[in-house]
């Protein structure tokens, strides 16, 4: 005969002098101390129907603001890199001689990928595995939500996740991060399961999933710090030695498969290398590049409500809030001090702001100076509610639509007019014809969707200051003028980046006498036509 487990109310849980009545059971943690330390297991009820249907609506937002038009776009260059190296994997030789297979990161989603390729090539099937996953993301910080707090705090969080632009543009792109942060939320979910009842194959589970989230994104890795310091800060989870020696071997023979796959291939040296450029390369933003851009990507509505939560709730704290915080400082604390960034590195942070601006949005709410008159509670209420929704709805809603301008963050949408471009080589370019593009991002599109050798004009000759997997041209004017390079490519958004490149495909153009062959074009608005590649012939 088992024993049943205890449940210990919130409201019991005492803070400072008060006493704490909490029984005692095997196999859980002893609530039965003062302060901020306590681990206490929350009553849940089942299911309403309320809440079941209101679920279901947040997940169809979720999956309609990610599905909207999602093949309008052409993939980007990123996008590019891990749906070839699916195709290398499924073994299709048009992709294996451009693409290797062993490029950068692991290969979990990129196997997935490659079962899509055996069935189908498209992009949109790619990018739908990438939204499912968004989706079932929605889905588990509900159940965070929920066990951590109520169903209330976990309905708002998943809402405010399902319409946050950060997670709904990457999420509806063929990114590692998407994947990669499902993964983390698992394990966050089975932390919280551990942290609850402090029973030793939580623990395990956790170390699988972040084993997972390393498999598919190597980054993944930082997070473990996350564990390390959400355990340290909280001693009345203890853990047994014996306990952390298995989930640490659980983690390490996960992510043990990433080397051993690639040493096993002849590639590995290329691994290494890469290994070694993303640890000298130079930094590719400013310091403070993060303050600009992640704050609206979150949401100002939802930053703001995160700030109240912590600030109106943080003398109460509890594990709970000493996780969600850890699961927000230490990423962002790595990648700060990382002088590579990224738009997506940040992602993994974005559930633990949804989940704490989500108990912001629950205090204000309940505030009771908001319930002093029965005309400012129904005034109040749905006035917060609302002004917080549609502050991710407009700029969410802005991002989905497709872009009608050359320039955009790497990482956040994809590139206008870059496969119409591809498709029109792909048509009119000699087999065996080799184009210079302005970058390696165009040179990747130009060989996915084109099926043609491309070079990056700005790829540099240093193996010092260039991703190993991209292949310089020595001397571009000499490659032009002895024929080896027949086509020239400008784009929008090479441009936008690079002064200095731009000028010198230029002089390339009038040098050799080239002749404009081709041009893509998107429209805005106003119906006037905005260049974003143009293609020229050299005649050397």
């Amino acid at each position: 005969m088992t024993t049943s487990p205890v449940e210990v109310p919130r409201t019991s849980i005492g803070v400072g002098k008060r006493s704490i009545r909490a029984s005692r059971a095997p196999g859980r943690i002893d609530a039965a101390r003062a302060g901020s330390d306590q681990v206490a297991r929350q009553p849940r009820s089942r299911f309403r129907p309320s809440t079941t249907a209101a679920l279901v609506g947040v997940l169809a937002v979720a999956t309609f603001v990610r599905l909207w038009k999602l093949d309008a776009t052409g993939l980007n260059s990123d996008e590019i890199v891990y749906v070839s190296q699916g195709a290398s994997l499924a073994g299709d030789p048009a992709f294996a001689s451009r693409f290797p297979i062993f490029r950068a990161h692991p290969l979990l989603f990129q196997s997935l990928l490659a079962i899509i390729h055996t069935f189908s090539g498209s992009d949109f099937l790619a990018r739908l595995a990438s939204v499912a996953f968004g989706v079932v993301s929605v889905l588990l910080v509900f159940a965070i939500g929920r066990r951590l707090y109520d169903a209330t705090v976990g309905l708002a969080a998943a809402g405010i996740f399902a319409l946050m632009p950060y997670h709904v543009v990457v999420s509806r792109q063929v990114l590692l991060d998407g994947p990669m942060v499902c993964f983390l939320l698992l394990a966050m979910y089975t932390l919280v399961r551990f942290a609850e009842t402090n029973r030793w194959p939580w623990l395990y589970a956790t170390s699988a999933a972040l084993g997972l989230s390393f498999l598919t994104k190597e980054t993944a890795a930082v997070n473990v710090g996350i564990v390390v310091l959400f355990l340290s800060l909280t001693p009345a989870i203890k853990v047994k030695l014996r306990h952390i020696i298995g989930a640490g071997a659980v983690l390490g023979l996960m992510m043990l498969e990433f080397p051993l796959a690639v040493s096993s291939t002849k590639r590995q040296n290329q691994g290494h290398n890469f290994l070694v450029w993303q640890l000298v390369r130079r930094p590719n933003h400013t310091f403070d590049f993060y303050l600009h851009v992640i704050p609206p990507a979150l949401g100002w509505g939802v930053v703001i409500l995160a700030a109240v939560g912590l600030l109106a709730t943080w003398r109460q704290r509890s594990w709970r809030e000493i996780l969600l915080v850890s699961w927000v400082l230490v990423p962002a604390v790595f990648f700060e001090l990382w002088p590579v960034k990224g738009f997506q590195y940040l992602l993994p942070i974005a559930p633990a702001v949804a989940l704490i601006a989500a108990r912001g949005l629950v205090w204000v709410v309940r505030w009771p100076r908001l319930h002093t008159s029965r005309a400012l509670e129904l005034v109040a209420v749905p006035l917060v509610v609302l002004a917080l929704f549609a502050s991710l709805a407009v700029p969410t809603w802005r991002k989905i639509t497709p872009s009608t301008s050359g320039a955009f963050l790497a990482g956040s949408g994809g590139l206008a007019g870059g496969r119409e471009a591809g498709h029109w080589i792909d048509r009119h370019v000699p087999l065996g014809s080799q184009l210079l593009a302005l970058g390696p991002s165009m040179a990747n599109v130009i060989m996915y969707y084109g099926h043609r050798q491309a070079y990056g004009l700005s790829v540099s000759t240093n193996p010092l200051h260039r991703n190993p997997v991209y292949i310089p041209l020595d001397n571009p004017d000499r490659a032009i003028s002895e024929g080896q390079v027949q086509y020239l490519v400008w784009d929008s958004y090479t441009s936008g980046r690079t002064s200095f490149y731009t000028s010198t495909l230029y002089r390339y153009v009038t040098k050799y006498n080239a002749r404009l062959v081709h041009i893509e074009r998107v429209r805005p608005g106003d119906q006037r036509s905005r260049v974003v590649v143009k293609i020229y012939e050299v005649r050397p």
